[in-house]
């Protein structure tokens, strides 16, 4: 065999995997069809580690976003990694906001999230006299993360343990063989084959599609992925405002997000958003359209005071991909290996949506196990 592994996806959760299983691994190749790393849903994201507090109990994206959001601080504060453990109020605005707040609090203890807390308004008042609220959580243990330093450090981590990175590679197609897989790659216009025994795939949005190529049925497993944009808009004059904290509202029916919000980045910048948009094509279209100003403006309103339609301005946006589809109960990430579908070795990480960012160690780390 060419290679013991061979990772598909330089997002971030593809570089922690390349990360951790270099530790134990020679002979691992990371394949990546953009120039760089993050150049898709890792890099248009809110940069936020979550706590754990919506997903279902016992849901891989609970288990791994607990776990990966205590390895994710630890690993920052070790390899110099800028973050900030800001904390994060949950604003409810209404009566109905204020009974779905209590299950989001049940649900967050039920987690394990022990620290999150109901606040008295005159703490919310005083921390961040600009929110409107009748009832508020808070949670300290949710913060902000320079994602692109994490991916290179992650990078340059597997690189000093001999993991090789292709870049403008991508993947065509995948062959089982006796004792692990040939894989058909694109580079320019040159196409070869390399084995490995082992494949990791966390293509993101293409991750369903790479399955189907090794031959699992996507349709009947139910594991086409649906695309869904969000978008995010720039708070001017943030001196105006002074918001140090994040700022969610209850979140969306079946959590297909987690409503339009606040987040700070490390200069201490304010953005509202995502939105969620289900995408009727795949076409990777990253323009913000202004006409949405005016339903972010109204959705913000609610809870931030004095904020006007001209202090909002496009800013950026990012693709999820998820396995749910419109108007669907939430689904879980789907990571597994493929043994059972007689693709022994294959790790499917498909779905891998927020908290992905948070919990990319811990994804690391189970697929590991899995091994």
């Amino acid at each position: 065999m060419d290679y013991s592994l061979v990772i598909i996806g330089a997002g971030v959760v593809g570089l922690a995997c390349a990360e951790r299983f270099s530790r134990d691994f020679d002979s691992i190749l990371l394949i990546e069809k953009n120039s760089r790393f993050g150049e898709e849903t890792s890099s248009r994201n809110s940069e936020v580690i979550h706590a754990g507090i919506y997903y279902p109990n016992g849901s891989l994206k609970s288990q791994l976003c607990i776990n990966g959001r205590n390895m994710l601080y630890e690993f920052c504060s070790n390899n110099d990694i800028p973050f900030s453990k800001t904390g994060k109020y949950i604003v409810a605005v209404n009566k109905d906001d204020s009974e779905n707040l209590s299950n989001i609090y049940q649900n967050a203890m039920n987690n394990g999230v022990n620290d999150i807390r109901y606040i008295k308004l005159h703490e919310l008042n005083k921390a961040e006299p600009n929110i409107r609220a009748c009832e508020a959580l808070f949670s300290p243990s949710t913060g902000i993360i320079d994602s692109h330093r994490l991916m290179y450090v992650l990078e340059a981590k597997s690189i000093a343990n001999h993991c090789d990175f292709a870049y403008n590679h991508e993947l065509i197609s995948i062959e089982k063989i006796n004792g692990g897989y040939n894989l058909t790659i694109k580079s320019d216009d040159e196409i070869f084959q390399i084995s490995t025994e082992l494949i990791i795939n966390s293509a993101g949005l293409e991750s369903d599609n790479i399955a189907k190529s090794a031959g699992i049925d996507i349709q009947k497993e139910n594991l086409m992925i649906s695309w869904c944009k969000g978008n995010y808009f720039k708070i001017g004059h943030k001196s105006k405002f002074g918001i140090n904290h994040l700022i969610y509202p209850v979140p969306q029916k079946n959590y297909s997000g987690l409503g339009i919000h606040v987040t700070l980045d490390l200069s201490g910048n304010l953005r509202l958003g995502p939105n969620a948009e289900y995408m009727n094509s795949k076409v990777k279209n990253y323009s913000v359209d202004e006409d949405l100003k005016s339903s972010f403006f109204e959705s913000a309103s609610t809870y931030i005071k004095n904020i006007k339609l001209e202090d909002l301005s496009p800013d950026y946006s990012g693709i999820r991909p998820k396995l749910q589809k419109s108007g669907e109960p939430h689904r879980d990430w789907y990571i597994s290996e493929e043994s059972d579908k007689k693709l022994p070795g294959l790790i499917n990480l498909i779905g891998i949506e927020s908290p992905g960012l948070t919990s990319c160690l811990a994804i690391a780390e189970y697929c590991r196990k899995l091994i």
